[in-house]
């Protein structure tokens, strides 16, 4: 215990007085201690290093990458609902904040451009519409805004500890996706 705190205490004087050899001397901690609590000093290798274009470099980087072993995670991996509602879950959030800030733009600059969206005309458009177009439209609109919504439940469920087990994990998941398809459909079916 004593030599441990001497070996700190000289490690931290020399960190003190000369920053650049204690950084040196951090690498070999095990073989500088004792040397330090000796008194001798530390042999240091200089690196040496040659100025390359930055082309160079990039071409170094692209030959290295090539050697690189790429993984087969997506090829030898069942395909599982945990992850499968994970990618699934930030393509609809994607897609909701997206279209959300298209539409914001484009109803902002209406005026400007002359664009009828206000909801007046809205309605009155989508009203000329056959019935199955509305459906469809609806239930397009509707399944990224429910699953994000009933996914997103799921998730605070989780940020709090509970129902994180794989059994618990992968039967929400099939709630969500079972809620999901409900929900969108008596969305869609509201005339």
């Amino acid at each position: 215990m004593l030599t441990q705190r001497i070996a700190q205490q000289s490690l931290r004087r020399l960190a003190a007085s000369q920053p650049g050899l204690a950084s040196q001397s951090m690498a070999f901690k095990k073989s500088a201690a004792p040397a330090l609590i000796m008194g001798s000093s530390l042999q240091a290798r200089p690196v040496t290093t040659q100025p390359i274009k930055p082309s160079d470099s990039y071409e170094i980087l692209v030959a290295q990458r090539k050697n690189r072993p790429s993984s087969p995670h997506l090829a030898i991996y069942k395909w599982q609902i945990p992850w499968i509602l994970s990618i699934t879950n930030r393509i609809t959030g994607s897609v909701l904040s997206g279209a959300f800030y298209i539409f914001g733009s484009a109803y902002l600059v209406a005026p400007l451009f002359g664009w009828h969206l206000d909801s007046a005309s809205m309605a009155a458009a989508f009203g000329a519409w056959p019935v199955a177009a509305k459906v469809l439209t609806k239930f397009a609109f509707s399944v990224p805004f429910t699953f994000h919504s009933f996914n997103g439940i799921r998730h605070f469920v989780w940020d709090s500890g509970k129902a994180f087990k794989n059994a618990t994990v992968i039967k929400t998941g099939w709630a969500v996706m079972g809620l999901t398809g409900v929900s969108s459909l008596a969305l869609a079916l509201l005339l």
